[in-house]
């Protein structure tokens, strides 16, 4: 009797540890890359770009996992201006440490094939998915259009840190980080040694290219305009640039095929970060009827359900277009959400999104190691019962 309450006493302490380790996430400090200043890398405002460093150790000392930060994007000098002074757009508005946990957790029981690796979070500070490549700036506005030298300093400054030793090195990101990480991906793994081993991740990048609930093109010429102002078009692939126009090159269905680094694709087929702002952005839905149901998707009227069904199938076919491939991984599932590889809860837990059986971070690190493929998609919502459906508070939320 003793024995079993001493073990269940244990059992209870073990739990309770456990728990408190989940909110104990590492907070990591910030680090200027203020040489890129001089070579006029540098965020919107002119400030000097920004990460955030855990260093590896034990097996991962050699091993790097570069996070791009998400963000939206400013599409004209006005919206670049308003995010130019924010953290999206300037490093001195950046908090000094921030939280790593998900797939930039240090602890095996959270992360257990990327804790022990050096883990970067690269802020993002320039609103082109770090693409734009301007050399004039305006003295009145001030803006500095330079996401794509951005990108390069920081690569430089981590590779002189012991980056190009790498034996393992994996690019990924969430949102517009996420679709950065399928822009730059093959021009990352150009940066390391031929025997490094080289993915990419990209986490809620996969923008689709389709209508809005009014049937106008709302995210294509937003695109079309971010694209001609932060003259990004020359940092776009060149096999897509000679076939269509530059910003039709920011859609990952039109140049994600031609990336020839493996690639692993996370998305829900509900995004929400595109169901509120390419399928019903406010200026598509000037009465508002759909502001309740893009705050929690409960909410949504069949009618609605049925919209957001057609946007999956749609999703679907850009995705699948890409072709078969034995070295993309992919995990669809079919969630309201937005960013999975960040969060704890959707990364590696115990009630974590499930397809097949299996979180996100099994899927990733056994893909990313060879031990197993992954390329699944999900039944259409609201079939997975582990799905953590986003509720948002403020209907006007910003970009995310």
């Amino acid at each position: 009797m003793l024995d079993t309450t001493r073990s269940c006493l244990w059992l209870w302490l073990l739990v309770l540890g456990l728990l408190l380790f989940t909110t104990n996430a590492a907070y990591v400090p910030i680090t200027y890359v203020q040489s890129a200043v001089a070579k006029g890398a540098v965020c919107l405002d002119g400030s000097p770009p920004a990460y955030h460093w855990d260093k590896g150790y034990g097996t991962g000392i050699n091993s790097w996992l570069i996070q791009l930060e998400g963000g939206g994007w400013c599409n004209n000098v006005s919206s670049c201006l308003v995010r130019k002074n924010t953290h999206l757009g300037s490093s001195k508005r950046m908090v000094k440490q921030i939280p790593f946990s998900g797939i930039l957790n240090n602890k095996r029981i959270f992360n257990p094939d990327f804790y022990n690796w050096n883990r970067i979070k690269v802020r993002y500070c320039d609103g082109s998915s770090f693409t734009g490549d301007v050399a004039a700036v305006n003295p009145v506005t001030n803006l500095h259009f330079r996401g794509a030298s951005v990108w390069l300093a920081v690569m430089e400054d981590l590779l002189s840190k012991g980056m190009r030793n790498a034996e393992n090195a994996i690019l990924s990101g969430c949102s517009a980080g996420g679709l950065a990480s399928i822009l730059h991906c093959d021009s990352f793994r150009a940066l390391l040694p031929m025997g490094t081993k080289v993915k990419c991740i990209s986490d809620a990048g996969y923008f689709i290219n389709t209508r809005d609930v009014s049937g106008g093109h709302y995210i294509q010429t937003f695109f079309d305009q971010l694209v001609a102002t932060h003259g990004s078009a020359k940092n776009l692939l060149p096999s897509c640039t000679s076939r269509m126009k530059p910003g039709l090159c920011f859609f990952p269905q039109y140049i994600a095929q031609q990336i020839r680094t493996p690639l692993f694709i996370i998305n829900a087929a509900y995004d929400s970060w595109q169901i509120r702002n390419i399928l019903a952005p406010g200026i598509a839905d000037p009465h508002g009827h759909w502001e309740s149901c893009k705050l929690d998707i409960k909410n949504c009227l069949p009618s609605q359900i049925k919209v957001m069904q057609d946007f999956r199938l749609q999703f679907l076919v850009a995705l699948l277009r890409l072709g078969k491939s034995a070295s993309r991984g992919m995990f669809i599932d079919s969630c309201f959400a937005h960013c999975q590889t960040e969060m704890q809860e959707l990364w590696f837990m115990q009630d974590s999104p499930l397809l097949n059986k299996t979180k996100i971070g099994k899927a990733v690190g056994d893909w990313f190691y060879d031990k197993k493929p992954f390329q699944k998609i999900d039944c259409a919502y609201p079939c997975n019962p582990t799905c953590h459906n986003r509720v948002y508070d403020d209907p006007h939320a910003p970009h995310s």
